[in-house]
């Protein structure tokens, strides 16, 4: 492990790679708040939606980051690769201190319902949105020496599913794995929630979808990707070490 120059914790976030999405507003949040950060990215993924993938967003959310006087670093992983997690932790304790917050904000969501779902979707899904929550959680907890009650894991989900099949399946198991880790490592003071931030734009919404979902949210507006980095930092804050095992909806009161 390289020598320490920082005293501030490490908070590792996947799946950071958009200026606009929620995992950058989580990594700005928590650097804001006394953290140094370590995240993830996989610019094939990005490429393949319609939004696409902009290499000068990765570039801005590290400078911005900067800015905070956090140390951070950046890896592109393909979490459907079961050595990856690995890799990335090797990577993080060789630069940085060991990882004392994990938030799993990647996703793979490709949108198909039960009949037109292929095999192989389905399989990608699993393996990137579940079987990677696992191996990650399993990485972290096996290298966690920090002081019990300080280790956080969150993950952010959706529900997702009617239409959506592998990505509601894969997120429904991933909100189980991430749950039972709460009671697995209770021994190590870890606590573990899952967020369903709800609607939230973060560059996807039409004009229309925004108005009809104003229409059903109690404050009148969509939800923003700030509104789901303002919780997830609380949580892992000393504040907010006493809410475990729970999955939070804060989604504005959504209908």
């Amino acid at each position: 492990m390289k020598e320490r120059t920082s005293h501030r914790p490490v908070a590792l976030i996947t799946g950071v790679s958009r200026k606009i999405g929620i995992g950058a507003a989580i990594a700005r949040e928590l650097a804001e708040s006394g953290w140094d950060i370590a995240i993830t990215y996989w610019q094939p993924y990005d490429k393949s939606m319609e939004w696409g993938s902009d290499p000068d967003d990765l570039k801005s959310i590290v400078a911005t980051i900067k800015k905070t006087g956090a140390q951070v670093v950046s890896y592109e992983a393909d979490l459907s690769d079961i050595e990856t997690p690995k890799k990335i932790f090797n990577q993080i304790e060789n630069s940085m201190e060991r990882v004392s917050a994990l938030i799993v904000n990647h996703c793979h969501c490709i949108e198909s319902n039960i009949l037109s779902t292929t095999v192989d979707s389905f399989d990608l899904h699993l393996a990137v949105n579940a079987r990677a929550t696992w191996l990650l959680i399993k990485e972290f907890v096996s290298r966690f020496k920090n002081e019990p009650g300080t280790g956080r894991i969150i993950s952010i989900t959706s529900d997702h599913t009617a239409g959506n099949l592998p990505y509601g399946a894969s997120k429904g198991a991933m909100d189980r794995i991430v749950l039972a880790s709460a009671w697995e490592f209770k021994s190590k003071g870890i606590t573990a929630n899952v967020i369903n931030p709800g609607v939230t734009d973060t560059g996807w919404m039409t004009e229309d979808l925004k108005s009809d979902v104003n229409r059903k949210t109690l404050l009148n507006r969509v939800g923003l990707p700030q509104d789901c980095a303002h919780l997830v930092s609380f949580l892992c804050s000393k504040e907010g070490g006493w809410i475990n095992s729970q999955l939070l909806y804060s989604n504005g009161g959504l209908e």
